[in-house]
């Protein structure tokens, strides 16, 4: 019995360890157009802007292959503005009182979904942030707090003794609180941010033997960074880039470059390396790295995206590639303040 035992768990436990690190070798999702949304690599975007945003991203990896990796998510951001009125005006005598917007706090709301295979995880995340305003600047901070919810759907586990009790007893589900934070720069042409995920690394067991074999959640920080600049009155050009890595320095990095036309069109380019211990042998060898473009329009307050990836690895090259739909709505209109803000 304690034989059968092991070599469930240790399927369990091999099964698993495929879905935390199928993307790339990282326990998180993988977006590709995290530039649309900061908000999913860093809580301190949220509210940055001034802007009520609601947005949902679609994606869908490998297509072709059975069970392959799904992610799912929707998003909530907003800033508390306070209501004041201002004098403005070049005549001391005819002083004109306009109504001016400011406030310093905000919050978001995100909720996801990642499956691959017999496993799914999914995920709240609740924000606050703290926006603090410079000459023609910002600096955000942000806190979230965080809950997982682990399951195994052991109908997609092929076993040669399915209805074994020992399968049929262990555990198939889990909790796991945890938490982030981030730390967001924005002027009117750059921005850059660096935030840490899974702060409390909190363990994750598998069955129910408080003996038997488990894993801890992985800590995960993202530095961002972009610029934006005029080529001509109509076109602006973004290079971007996103460095990733993990408590145990495997490590991943996108570099992108995207261009705006009349800030109603947006298409791009990028590069990401396969998840290594070793960036450096990764992007020579190119084993598991990407190649993804993307593009997107925008229609008065609501924005699409699209990227398709490519991997370049004996997985790639049997399927579809991997597809992201985004889509999201903007309420409101930051204030005159606000302006310099980087927008879509």
């Amino acid at each position: 019995m304690m034989n059968l035992y092991t070599r469930i768990i240790s399927l369990i436990t091999f099964t698993l360890t495929i879905f935390l690190f199928n993307t790339e070798a990282q326990q998180l999702p993988v977006y590709s157009q995290y530039m649309m949304n900061g908000f999913l690599i860093n809580p301190a975007v949220a509210g940055h802007e001034g802007y009520t945003a609601i947005n949902l991203t679609a994606r869908e990896q490998h297509l072709g292959l059975k069970e392959a990796p799904g992610t799912y998510a929707l998003s909530y951001q907003t800033r508390l503005l306070k209501n004041s009125y201002i004098s403005r005006s070049a005549s001391i005598r005819r002083r004109k009182r306009v109504m001016s917007r400011s406030g310093r706090v905000g919050y978001g709301v995100y909720a996801f979904t990642d499956m691959s295979g017999a496993f799914n995880r999914t995920g709240l995340q609740g924000t606050y942030t703290y926006h603090i305003p410079l000459d023609r600047s910002q600096i955000s901070l942000g806190l979230s707090v965080t809950g997982y919810q682990f399951r195994i759907d052991d109908s997609k586990i092929r076993l040669l003794e399915v209805d074994d009790p020992v399968l049929l007893n262990t555990e198939k589900s889990a909790f796991i609180p945890d938490a982030n934070f981030g730390v967001y720069y924005s002027d009117r042409n750059l921005y850059a941010g660096i935030s840490a995920m899974q702060l409390f690394q909190t363990p994750l067991k598998l069955g129910a033997d408080k003996d038997g074999p488990g894993f801890r959640m992985i800590r995960h920080y993202f530095i961002t960074a972009g610029y934006r600049f005029e080529v001509s009155r109509d076109i602006l050009m973004e290079p971007s880039f996103l460095f990733k890595t993990t408590e145990k320095f495997i490590a991943q990095a996108d570099v992108n470059v995207k261009m705006y036309f009349q800030e109603n069109y947006w298409a791009g380019i990028s590069w990401r390396t396969g998840g290594s211990y070793s960036l450096v042998e990764e992007t020579m060898k190119g084993k598991g790295s990407s190649a993804i473009i993307m593009g997107g329009l925008k229609v008065d307050k609501y924005y699409f995206g699209y990227a398709f990836d490519y991997t370049f690895n004996a997985i790639g090259a049997r399927t579809w590639g991997s597809h992201e739909i985004m889509a999201a709505v903007k309420f409101g209109d930051n204030a005159r303040r606000y302006r310099w803000l980087n927008r879509y």
